[in-house]
């Protein structure tokens, strides 16, 4: 174990439908969590270890665990308690959950594990895992299309149709996904660039000076445990 966590944490899980988002954590306080993952567009197999990780371990469950027990619970910092969403505090929310899931399975570990594990248990084969990750590689590069697509459209340079028609060209998405996400876009705007922009700022972070795995896990759980601003991750 790299993180200590409180002994009496916990998350409960449902599946919801309707939503614009993919999976959320919903945390309620006293180290518990509830995380709805949501059905309306099939979920493919690389997502199984992204929203576990970005929704409960090392992502949001552990990140507000430890928020409220290290700042809350032991300093007494009460104003820790409220998490305004539309703040600073989310760049590094959304950037931890998402470099969390590369720090959980780092390099070939994850490939390895999903491979193994996951393509059978999900009836996929697993001869085509390789090819598959190597297109998965590609289209992480297309990524930040998709901020494009929402500076444009919050700006007003852009419709809705344009905008998904934007993502479904140059993000590679399909009209389903494309429709969900400018559905997100206009539910949360500007919160997008939290999850590419700041899981890189949390790269640099955690990964400048140091490429020992035990040392970047410890970098990672002061960055979850302290009042850090984005600004401090530079």
């Amino acid at each position: 174990l790299y993180i200590d966590l409180p002994a009496n944490e916990s998350f409960s899980l449902e599946y919801v439908n309707d939503k614009p988002w993919s999976g959320y954590n919903w945390y309620q306080g006293n180290a518990q969590s509830l995380i709805q993952i949501n059905t309306d567009l099939p979920i493919f197999i690389s997502r199984a270890v992204d929203l576990g990780c970005h929704e409960g371990y090392p992502g949001h469950h552990t990140f507000n665990a430890l928020l409220e027990k290290k700042l809350v619970q032991d300093k007494g910092w009460l104003e820790f308690s409220l998490y305004p969403l539309f703040s600073p505090q989310s760049l590094i929310a959304e950037g931890s959950g998402n470099y969390g899931i590369d720090l959980a399975f780092p390099g070939e570990q994850r490939i390895t594990y999903e491979r193994d594990v996951l393509f059978p248990l999900a009836g996929l084969d697993p001869a085509q895992a390789d090819r598959y990750y190597q297109l998965q590689e590609l289209l992480g590069r297309l990524n930040y299309a998709g901020n494009e697509a929402a500076r444009d459209y919050l700006n007003g340079d852009i419709d809705r149709d344009q905008a998904a028609q934007w993502l479904i060209e140059f993000s590679l998405m399909s009209p389903e996904r494309a429709r969900q996400r400018t559905d997100f876009i206009e539910t949360y705007r500007s919160y997008v660039i939290n999850y590419n922009l700041g899981k890189d700022m949390v790269r640099d972070y955690i990964e400048r000076d140091t490429e020992d795995q035990a040392a970047r896990w410890k970098k990672f759980e002061h960055l979850l445990s302290s009042p850090m601003a984005p600004t401090d991750l530079q």
